[in-house]
């Protein structure tokens, strides 16, 4: 128990600080492969590329131990492209939707008529259209677009941001929030849960309080101990807690786990699932409306190739093939200590597109959830950290658990050997003892002493 305490002096302490596990993004696009067709009223036909993979590296700084028992800290994460391992560069070019114009368009569509042709003129004068054809490099880590300048110009605050776009533009050399929680110091079953997020008690993206409710730890590691059931962790990328189940008991390396997999509930709608209902305004089961969080943006976010998902958001696109061992998310933790071994956590990324009445570039365009990208952040321990984990935690109870039974088998021979040559010793203290009782050395009666039977 000491040793999975959040304490300077404890051995998981350098592996919670420093994550030495190996953890990698691996990203998969979904290229339009019919822009013309889909202006034109048709169903968006994808081809999936990637993936393109990315080494990705977690430190903790700002460390300080508060005297309630908890930390805080700040974590950074840093990515880096591994050539070796991806199915593609990042100076190709993909064909997307033009995510700031079409997400534009959504969110001005109940604005006045005047606003938008005067947004579709401005459109038509940056020569914007309603699919883009750039770089993987660009789409991740950000490209100069004059339209960030004329939307805040014609509609100030309705994107707060200026500079470049990229959908991962936050994520690298970036932390993920001030996370403050307990170090189970004095009550181990609290290790690890979060006691706030930026300040935080609950986030205030959703509408019940349920939903806003910052639940478990921050992903990383759990109070050891754990039971068969479910585990909970806050995530700042979903802006919401997420919770697990228990699926089933394995083996990693040697190491026992336990998996947890993501319930069929966890994106659906208020309707399938009432508690989900503070997550709305929602569309179909199987996706997450993220607009709150993101900028008023139409997104939405999923399992990948909306499995899990209402099968018409499937059939509203071309190109999908959802299935359980490609897309279904799973933790496999050691329940004795709650450190995971094993996790590949995916998630997709989708703009909800239509055709808009006064902004011209959207065409015809019905109405679609339209899967973006989806990604993978996978990791497992490995190496060094694995055997040492092995020999302290599964060889040497083993070992112990032999022992005591090689202990009791030797004992029992001995045990009776000892009773045994207790026995013979009583045995011949008894035959050699000069007293005897009364009546026992006595001799047999005469025959003139005895009573005649006649």
């Amino acid at each position: 128990l000491q040793n999975v305490r959040i304490n300077p002096s404890s051995i998981s302490f350098q592996m919670w600080k420093d994550i030495p596990v190996p953890f990698y993004l691996s990203v998969h696009f979904f290229e339009v492969l019919n822009p013309k067709e889909i202006l034109q009223g048709a169903k968006p036909v994808l081809g999936q590329r990637g993936p393109y993979v990315y080494r990705e590296y977690r430190n903790k700084t700002n460390i300080t131990f508060h005297e309630n028992d908890t930390v805080s800290y700040l974590e950074y994460r840093r990515l880096f492209f591994q050539p070796h391992l991806s199915n593609g560069t990042e100076d190709e070019y993909i064909v997307l939707p033009n995510i700031l114009m079409l997400g534009a368009a959504v969110m001005m569509e109940k604005l006045p008529n005047f606003v938008k042709n005067l947004m579709s003129t401005a459109l038509a004068f940056l020569k914007q259209e309603a699919f883009m054809n750039r770089t993987v490099g660009e789409i991740m880590w950000g490209y100069e677009d004059p339209l960030i300048n004329a939307i805040n110009m014609i509609v100030p605050g309705l994107i707060p941001f200026k500079g470049k776009f990229g959908l991962f533009i936050d994520l690298n050399n970036t932390n993920t929030g001030l996370f403050t929680v307990n170090t189970g110091m004095k009550n181990i079953s609290q290790v690890h849960m979060v006691d706030s997020w930026n300040g935080l008690k609950k986030v205030n993206y959703w509408r019940s309080s349920q939903c806003n409710m910052i639940n478990g730890t921050a992903g990383e590691m759990w109070p050891p101990f754990m039971s068969p059931t479910s585990v909970e962790f806050y995530s700042p990328d979903a802006c919401r807690s997420l919770t697990l189940v228990y699926e089933q008991s394995g083996r990693f390396q040697g190491v026992p786990t336990y998996r947890f997999v993501a319930p069929k509930t966890l994106f659906a709608n208020g309707t399938d699932y009432p508690p989900n209902q503070g997550f709305c305004p929602c569309l179909q089961s199987g996706i997450q409306n993220v607009s709150s969080c993101r900028l008023n943006a139409p997104m939405f976010i999923s399992h990948p190739h909306f499995y899990n998902a209402d099968p018409s958001l499937v059939d509203a696109v071309e190109g999908l093939h959802p299935s359980k061992e490609q897309h279904g998310l799973f933790l496999d933790v050691h329940p004795m200590t709650g450190i995971p071994m094993n996790c590949s956590i995916k998630l997709q990324l989708n703009l909800y597109i239509k055709h808009v009445a006064g902004i011209k570039q959207t065409g015809d365009i019905k109405p679609v959830v339209l899967p973006l990208l989806w990604f993978a952040e996978s990791g497992s321990i490995e190496g060094s950290v694995l055997k040492q984990f092995y020999t302290n935690l599964v060889l040497l109870p083993s070992v112990l658990d032999y022992l005591q039974y090689i202990l009791l088998g030797l004992s029992v021979p001995l045990i009776v050997s000892a009773a045994v040559l207790m026995a013979m010793a009583q045995r011949s203290a008894g035959e050699k003892s000069p007293g005897a009782p009364a009546g026992q050395n006595k001799p047999p009666p005469s025959s003139s002493e005895t009573t005649p039977l006649l």
